[in-house]
């Protein structure tokens, strides 16, 4: 069995677990006790620390992603017919891959 695993998938596993533990924390506000006030206490920190790095991951991503668009972009503008022969080589490549394994 094979799982492939994708940054998008990864983020959205991320943020789901970070919904869940805030929602858990919501559901047991009402519960008294030191030893899970403590406990609570740190979960809150946990997911707070949690949510700011996936945050920043996630900015990080998209800011790169922009960057490699826009170098892309000006490489693509400076070498037109580069691109295109680049381009076209990919597509060949592709098509034979995907001719064999039919």
């Amino acid at each position: 069995m094979t799982i492939e695993v994708t940054t998008e998938k990864l983020f959205s596993d991320l943020q789901t677990v970070v919904r869940d533990a805030e929602a858990l924390l919501k559901a047991t506000a009402g519960q008294a006790g030191e030893k899970v006030q403590e406990v609570r206490s740190r979960a809150e920190e946990t997911v707070k620390r949690a949510r700011a790095r996936l945050e920043a991951v996630e900015d990080d991503v998209v800011r790169r992603a922009k960057q490699a668009a826009n170098r892309t972009d000006g490489y693509v503008r400076e070498n037109p017919w580069q691109a295109v022969g680049v381009a076209a080589g990919v597509g060949l490549l592709l098509g034979l891959l995907i001719g064999r394994r039919s």
